[in-house]
């Protein structure tokens, strides 16, 4: 072989080469993303998860209290208002959460947490029924929900912030177009919801 068509080869191969690992760099980008993505999806899974507890929580907790104090009627509907309202928004997926989406899904949330603190409050004027075993195991169930809550919020941040700053990080930004991985949103404190229920007397 002449040294020319040796130099050819050569280069050939080098070209090879390097296509070879911008292609494996590319695909290690692409599953990370995925990996990323997955976590994303796992922790907001999670959150609703909690979300959902509390929601099926809620309706034991009103019969209860109902038995003591059956004339609280604009109390109860309230919260059944505000239950019916999470209802419509539990469904939302890890890949439909936009700034509106999560707003909405946020809004709701505040909404059932302030209408539980006015049942609370009603709760305060009937002592037999802070001292019914049912209902103190269902406050109890609820402040753990609400601890899970605070939790699982946290993780899912956690996840976000990480997909969130590979997918705009260069050179992954230029690929994570590409490919449609876009930054998702984070939860943000709306005003009625810096606390959870009050349900500790």
């Amino acid at each position: 072989m002449s040294k020319g068509g040796k130099i050819g080869l050569g280069i050939m191969l080098a070209f090879v080469v390097i296509i070879l690992i911008v292609v494996s760099s590319i695909k290690n980008m692409y599953n990370g993303f995925v990996q990323l993505d997955e976590n994303v999806s796992q922790k907001w899974s999670q959150v609703q998860n909690v979300y959902q507890r509390r929601f099926d929580l809620i309706p034991n907790l009103v019969e209860t209290v109902k038995g003591y104090a059956a004339h609280e009627r604009q109390t109860f509907q309230a919260v059944t208002e505000a239950r019916a309202k999470v209802g419509g928004v539990t469904n939302l997926k890890a890949e439909d959460l936009t700034p509106e989406n999560l707003a909405r899904f946020q809004e709701a949330q505040a909404g059932l947490s302030s209408a539980l603190q006015r049942l609370m409050v009603v709760v305060e004027r009937y002592p037999d029924l802070k001292a019914n075993q049912n209902f103190i195991r269902l406050q109890d169930e609820l402040a753990g929900t609400e601890n899970r809550i605070a939790v699982e919020r946290k993780r899912f941040t956690e996840a976000v912030q990480a997909y969130n700053s590979t997918v705009r990080r260069f050179p992954q930004v230029i690929f994570a177009g590409m490919f449609g991985f876009e930054k998702k949103a984070y939860f943000e404190a709306v005003e009625q919801a810096q606390e959870a229920p009050k349900v500790q007397f």
